[in-house]
């Protein structure tokens, strides 16, 4: 891995690139960031009101492509994606994946369950509501 480590977010809001993009300057400065954004998925997935298959199979597809490409920083170290809403999709994309990959929420949730077991959560995009309670 070279110095500057290539990282692709995978965003299904665009809402969560500027706040992403600040973050991994303030924190990962030295990290090459990209982005896909495929803003349909949280459309389709606010209509359907559930996570489908075919949605996963979107992941899959993004995920597919975020891996394989390379450049600036050699090929990717891993994958952020930034839209917890989309849990299970997100999971059955890490298992099949051959660099890391990340939920937005993995950190924070942990983070909060070692302060106890009496958590709120507050969501901005509200189907993730459910997928995140039975996440937590």
């Amino acid at each position: 891995m070279t110095d500057s480590p290539r990282i692709v977010l995978i965003h299904a809001l665009e809402e969560s690139v500027t706040p992403s993009r600040t973050a991994f300057r303030e924190y990962w400065p030295e990290a090459l960031v990209f982005d896909l954004l495929d803003k349909s998925l949280a459309v389709d997935l606010a209509a359907a009101g559930h996570l489908d298959a075919a949605m996963t199979r979107r992941f899959v597809t993004l995920a597919d492509y975020a891996a394989t490409g390379s450049g600036a920083g050699g090929m990717p170290a891993g994958i952020l994606f930034t839209c917890s809403a989309f849990g299970p999709a997100i999971e059955a994309v890490k298992n099949r994946l051959a660099i890391p990959g990340f939920r937005p929420n993995e950190a924070a949730f942990r983070a909060a369950l070692a302060q106890g077991d009496r958590i709120g959560l507050l969501v901005s995009f509200g189907p993730s509501a459910a997928a995140l309670s039975r996440e937590l």
